[in-house]
This record gives C-alpha cells, sequence and structure tokens, in this order.
C-alpha cells in the first residue's frame, strides 16, 4: 500500500470500514496564510512519510496538492514512521533546522504511542511552518455550515449531523464544554431548516427565575396581570432555542415535557391550551443523567443528540479556527508562528470562545510592538505537552484545583463584581471562581445594585457602547457592567444582520 492509496481525492468514504483510521498532517501556520489548513492524509497504517520543503503534497479539499515550499524548511526529511501498535516515530532531518513538538525542541528520536497521536502533536518546522500530527477517521470534505469551522474529523463530523438533522422535525440535543460553539450549532441548524425565514427565539434558562419562567415560556392570559405573549407563541413556526437547559427550574419540566409531547401549552391565567408548532433545539454543559434532571423531558429533548467536541480534541483546526476568527473581529495583526504553535498545544479549558479572547489580547500587545507570549494571554498556562524518546503511558496535564464551595449568602456584592470584572463578565468563569453555581450567581446578579440586566438596558447605550469598543461584546460588557453573554444576545435582537 503507497501513501497516493488514500488522498483527498480517494473514492474511500466509509473510513470505519477499514478498521484504523489515518494518519494526517494539517497546516496549522504558514507565511502563506491561503496554505492554513491543507491537509496530507497518509494510509491506514506501516507506511513512512517523509516531511520536507518538497514533499508531500499537501491540499485543501477539491483543491491542488502543494509542498510545504517554506526555505525555512528543510530539503532534507524528517521521517514519520507508523509501526503494528499505531505508535509513530520521529526522526529528525540532517539538516540544521530546527524542530520543535508541542513548543520544545527535539534534539532526538522520539515515538508518539497511538493516544499520542489522538490528541494531536504540534510540530514546528524552522519556527516558520506549524504542523499538527493526527487522526482522520473522515475523508475531507466541502461542507460549509454557517459558522462553524474546522478540517479535522470531529468538525467534519458535527458538520455532518447538523445537516442530517437541520431539515428534520426532531427536536435537538447540544451538549458540549462552554464556549464550544453550542449556540452557533443551534443557529446553523434553524439556517439549514425549513424554517430558516422564520425567526430563532433563544432563551437562557439559567437566567430564568422559577417565578419568571411560566410566563417567560408560555405568556400571560389577557385579563391576567398584563398579558404578554410567551416564547412558545413567539416561535410558533419557527425554532425556539433553550440554552442551558440543564438549569430549568424544577416546576417547569413537567411543562416543557407536555408541549414537546403535544405542542400544546397553557399561558399563565388562561382557561384553555394553546398550541405552538415550535421546533425545539436544547443545550447544556451539564450532565443531565443525574436525578435532578426529569428524565422524561431528557428522552423527550434526545431526539437527536450532538455532542461538540472541546477545542483540546481537535488542535489541528486551530490555524483555521484562528484565522476567522481574526476576519470576524475585523484584526489584521500577523501572528508569530512560536505564539501559534503555544496557543495549538495549549488545552483551552474556554474552548473557542476563550481562544477569541486571547486573539484579542494578543492583538492589543503585537499592535503595542512587542511579541506575545502564551504566558501573557491566558492566566494559567498548561505545562507544554511532552514528546516521549519511547513509548510510555501519557500523563494527565496538571490542572487548577477548583475553588472551594461557597454558599452565595455569604459572598459580598464587591466580592461578586470583582469576580465578573476578572474573568471578562463571562458567568460560567465567575461563578467557577467564586465557588457557587450558575443558576446561583444568576440570583446575586439579579439583586446586585451595581450590576445590569442586559434587556433593561437602552438600545441607545448599548449601541453608543459596541461603537466605542468597536464591537468587542467583553469589552461592551465591562464598560455597561453585564453578562457577556446576555448582552451578545440582547444586541444580535438589536442588529439581526
Amino acid at each position: 500500500m503507497t501513501n497516493t492509496d488514500f488522498t483527498l481525492t480517494s473514492p474511500l468514504g466509509d473510513l470505519a470500514s477499514a478498521g484504523k483510521p489515518l494518519l494526517a498532517l494539517t497546516i496549522v501556520w504558514h507565511p502563506e496564510r491561503a496554505r492554513i489548513g491543507e491537509q496530507f492524509i497518509g494510509a491506514t497504517g506501516g507506511d513512512i512519510v517523509e516531511l520536507n520543503r518538497f514533499a508531500p503534497a499537501f491540499m485543501h479539499p477539491g483543491g491542488s496538492g502543494l509542498p510545504l515550499g517554506h526555505g525555512g524548511v528543510s530539503r532534507q526529511p524528517l521521517r514519520l514512521a507508523r509501526d503494528e501498535h499505531d505508535g509513530v516515530a520521529m526522526t529528525l532531518p540532517a539538516s540544521a533546522m530546527v524542530v520543535e513538538v508541542n513548543g520544545q525542541v527535539a534534539t532526538g528520536s522520539l515515538y508518539f504511542s497511538a493516544a499520542e497521536v489522538a490528541s494531536g502533536q504540534v510540530l514546528s518546522l524552522g519556527r516558520a511552518v506549524v504542523l499538527c500530527l493526527h487522526w482522520m477517521t473522515r475523508l475531507p470534505t466541502l461542507d460549509a455550515v454557517p459558522g462553524l469551522h474546522g478540517v479535522g474529523s470531529a468538525g467534519i463530523g458535527v458538520r455532518e449531523q447538523i445537516r442530517m438533522v437541520a431539515r428534520t422535525s426532531l427536536p435537538v440535543l447540544l451538549l458540549g464544554e462552554t464556549g464550544t460553539g453550542k449556540e452557533i450549532a443551534a443557529r446553523a441548524i434553524h439556517a439549514l431548516s425549513d424554517r430558516a425565514e422564520a425567526p430563532l427565539v433563544a432563551v437562557n434558562m439559567a437566567a430564568l427565575g422559577e417565578p419568571l419562567a411560566a410566563t417567560s415560556l408560555f405568556g400571560v392570559a389577557e385579563g391576567a396581570q398584563a398579558s404578554r405573549e410567551g416564547l412558545f407563541a413567539q416561535a410558533d413556526g419557527a425554532t425556539l432555542f433553550l440554552d442551558e437547559i440543564g438549569s430549568t427550574p424544577a416546576a417547569m419540566q413537567p411543562m416543557l415535557l407536555r408541549v414537546l409531547e403535544g405542542g400544546d401549552y397553557r399561558p399563565v391565567g388562561a382557561a384553555r391550551d394553546r398550541h405552538s408548532s415550535a421546533r425545539l433545539i436544547a443545550a447544556s454543559d451539564q450532565d443531565l443523567d443525574g436525578a435532578a434532571f426529569n428524565q422524561a423531558l431528557l428522552h423527550r429533548l434526545a431526539g437527536f443528540v450532538i455532542r461538540m467536541p472541546p477545542l483540546r480534541a481537535r488542535r489541528e483546526d486551530i490555524g483555521v479556527l484562528i484565522v476567522e476568527l481574526l476576519r470576524e473581529q475585523g484584526i489584521e495583526a500577523a501572528l508569530p508562528a512560536a505564539l501559534v504553535a503555544e496557543l495549538a498545544a495549549y488545552d483551552w479549558p474556554g474552548n473557542v470562545r476563550q481562544l477569541a479572547h486571547v486573539l484579542q489580547r494578543a492583538a492589543l500587545i503585537l499592535g503595542s510592538g512587542a511579541t506575545p507570549t502564551l504566558a501573557q494571554l491566558v492566566r494559567s498556562p498548561r505545562p507544554q505537552m511532552q514528546a516521549q524518546p519511547a513509548p510510555a503511558p501519557t500523563q494527565a496535564p496538571a490542572t487548577e484545583a477548583p475553588a472551594a464551595r461557597r454558599r452565595p449568602s455569604a459572598l459580598s456584592d464587591g466580592e461578586v463584581l470583582e469576580a465578573m470584572a476578572a474573568n471578562d463578565w463571562n458567568i460560567q468563569a465567575a461563578a467557577g471562581a467564586l465557588g457557587i453555581s450558575r443558576p446561583s450567581l444568576y440570583k446575586l446578579l439579579e439583586d446586585h445594585p451595581d450590576i445590569r440586566r442586559a434587556e433593561t438596558i437602552p438600545e441607545d447605550d448599548i449601541a453608543r457602547a459596541m461603537s466605542q469598543c468597536a464591537g468587542d461584546v467583553e469589552r461592551c460588557a465591562a464598560l455597561l457592567r453585564t453578562p457577556a453573554e446576555a448582552l451578545r444576545r440582547r444586541w444580535r435582537l438589536l442588529r439581526p444582520d
């Protein structure tokens, strides 16, 4: 078997039948920005890849193959040999080219276990080109989905699932860590559905206390208090996105189950039921299998489950994501290859959202004429991954101990304000720093004298602040003293285009 048996134009579409994943190299960074995301796909086993300036060919799906080409890459080959255990031995070239692995200079032959390859190994060549060595279980394909970018198997798999379910009426449950793009996935499902011309109605369930939840979701009938239309009525014929579904008040969960089962609900104070044809998408970063969450409701929500992969499980995508995030944020900064290599080797507890914030900080430092390092950009950088000279068990990276649990009533207003400011006005991060649950922090924020609710801030104030902050939601949130996620949702409603 040769390396050309499995290329980007190979007819093999289902790698599961091959029994083993393909060895791949993805360009994470290259002086020619258009090359970022190009890939070389090897075979399923036994082959040797010789990597130099002139070979092998890297390509985007459907494109023409080109070698790395850069003058900083040696003409002499760096050799990658896969063995019968799916480990990969790396032999350095007979040249002066500096080769770094996960941010550290390699001085001899190295060995990556199958598990280490699965976690992605970051290779820097000549301090100019950054590659990721990883497995592929799917062949690259042109399958653009709004807002979701990536060239690795995990990203391809998520996009395939979104396209598969978008045109159905199934409820969808999006699961994944904070910052993995669950709301973006929900918007993509809606955009690709038959309801795309109707609005996507979104609500954060953690922000709805029990008294407010019923009126917000189901509305209030005329003549009973001040009548109002609920979210299920607004989403009739459209899509309703329930973010942080795991924080739904317990009393509301049976009511949600009833709507899911037949579409019927009763507004507060109404004498009869109403019907909604809303298509439901829910999201959570919590374990919903516990007894605290209504399991019958969970089974109904899980008509189709999509698990959003964490960024550390898709290191090969970091270069593509950096390019896209810089474009979205209007940042023209040229990042040093050494910094990109550090970013690619970091574990990203805040995932893509944290990466976006870090790029903003990096741009500010670069704009001052300095060169940023990972330690300057993140609060607690993970120790660099270590490549082993011989097969050895991989040790889990050290992690920061979580804050000790505290009673919300013991926290002062000053502590809450300080935690929000120190964590970019991100509720999840601030709750973790304070040692309380996210719903508990929402309650503290509602009563806080110095923190504003995004929905109560006048539109002109938000527009002025967004203009002053050049569209940077986190900076705007700090200026207005309001949670960033709620502000982002409010701004999207005010400026849907």
